[in-house]
């Protein structure tokens, strides 16, 4: 982005969020705006801020920081300003900003009063595009179980060695909430959800015992392991071969409703079953 001031200078401490996020004038005072650098072009000279990773020489930096800047944007509800991506990212400010600019002009990002950024609409209608059946169909059974039973319902999926939780819902009216969400994870061997999902797959050599006791049973129950003082119960949904393994997860305190959860987890998951195959010949 091109600047009036000296190369590498730094807005003064305390300057707002809007101040921070403004494009220079061209120099003459004449008030024209000129062009923000393409995305991706040469960063700011001068040494970078502490921690922030060299530069590499190919395109895919400014791609893994557009994307981390997104996910910074997704995550958070009350939205960021450029200072504040600066921060997180650990770049310079003007570096943020031409990221910011151009989830803005793609419509990935949008400016609100304030000076802050929150996901744009593009955000949206790829996520409900690229949406997968799974969730469709789980939704309203996790809503289901977790009426039924108080307590919150989750379905997970394997994302590398850990438990993503990509659908949660927790039980109406008054009563204890976790800090367990969309986007939750967990490593793979702890808690009863990643058990469910290993136990899904097929036996392999020093698996731990408990996968295999799962795999047998088809449910598994934990204590404290995810979430102090509360209890996992979960088991494996029935997909077909080569698709991604998926589980439901029930997170209660009570051990009598984790003992009442085991049937009713049993039956979300060959209902989730069922209307996945049904959606599939639809």
């Amino acid at each position: 982005m091109p600047r009036s001031g000296p190369r590498g200078a730094r807005a003064p401490e305390g300057s707002s969020a809007s101040e921070a996020s403004r494009v220079p004038q061209a120099p003459g005072g004449s008030g024209a705006r000129e062009a923000p650098e393409p995305f991706g072009e040469a960063e700011t000279p001068g040494t970078p801020p502490q921690g922030a990773a060299p530069r590499r020489a190919d395109g895919s930096q400014t791609l893994e920081r557009g994307l981390g800047v997104l996910r910074m944007l997704a995550e958070s509800r009350e939205g960021l300003t450029a200072s504040q991506v600066a921060a997180r990212l650990g770049v310079h400010r003007s570096i943020a900003y031409r990221l910011l600019t151009t989830l803005t002009r793609t419509r990935f990002a949008s400016r609100v009063p304030g000076g802050r950024y929150r996901v744009g609409v593009a955000f949206f209608t790829l996520a409900q595009e690229a949406r997968p059946p799974l969730l469709d169909v789980a939704q309203p059974v996790l809503r289901e179980l977790a009426v039924e039973l108080g307590a919150t319902a989750c379905l997970v999926v394997p994302d590398g060695e850990h438990a993503l939780a990509v659908a949660v819902v927790e039980p109406p009216g008054p009563g204890p909430r976790f800090s367990y969400g969309v986007g939750n994870r967990d490593p793979l061997e702890r808690g009863a959800a990643g058990l469910a999902l290993l136990s899904a797959g097929p036996p392999l050599p020093g698996e731990p015992g408990r996968v295999a006791e799962a795999r047998v049973r088809g449910h598994v129950t934990t204590h404290e392991e995810v979430v102090p003082g509360t209890i996992g119960v979960a088991a494996p949904v029935r997909v077909p071969a080569g698709e991604q393994p998926a589980a439901v997860n029930v997170i209660t305190h009570r051990q009598d409703l984790a003992d009442r959860a085991i049937p009713l987890v049993l039956a979300a998951t060959a209902r989730i079953a069922d209307l996945l195959e049904g959606a599939r010949e639809t």
